[in-house]
């Protein structure tokens, strides 16, 4: 298999996938280095391919139907055990957390990928920040932040918010 087809074999696997694959997945399917995956995913990404690349692995995200309900909310928590709190109550509350944004005074807005729908995912994510090592990019801005929120429907979404309400993460 030649890198041509390599990268449209890489797209045809992400398209028919609604979890993550990681990049040592993929390069074992496809015989190849992770390191060579992830040259593949940013050719990919640059010539207009939507890859996400979440804490658990590389995504398409799918055409959402028009029932979804997403909104925006801002929030501020400070340390790991707050951040684990919001995150946990969005999931269990039926939603995905999208992505995380802050705004930064030179880089202007900064936003990463998340897609963040279950438990598990959860746990994956704060494992990066547990270990040490790292922050979150609200560290930038004293644990501010905004989250792009979606659920399957607009109650759904508002049992998300209401949580985070209870739980004084909303910035409102």
């Amino acid at each position: 298999m030649d890198a041509r087809e390599r990268r449209t074999a890489i797209l045809q696997l992400l398209r028919g996938r609604t979890q993550p694959v990681t990049g040592t997945e993929l390069a074992r399917r496809m015989g190849v280095s992770r390191q060579v995956i992830v040259q593949d995913i940013a050719l990919l990404r640059t010539g207009g391919a939507n890859i996400f690349a979440t804490p658990e692995g590389y995504l398409m995200p799918t055409t959402a139907p028009a029932a979804v309900a997403r909104r925006v909310v801002a929030a501020r928590h400070t340390d790991n055990a707050r951040m684990r709190r919001e995150l946990e109550l969005i999931v269990e509350n039926g939603g995905t957390v999208v992505d995380v944004s802050i705004e930064h005074p030179v880089y202007g807005e900064i936003s990463a990928p998340l897609m963040l729908r279950t438990r598990a995912g959860v746990e994956v994510f704060m494992a990066h920040f547990e270990k040490g090592g790292t922050t979150p990019i609200s560290m930038l801005t004293g644990g501010v932040h905004l989250h792009t929120l979606e659920a399957p429907g607009q109650e759904e979404l508002e049992a998300v918010v209401q949580a985070l309400r209870a739980e004084g993460l909303l910035i409102e």
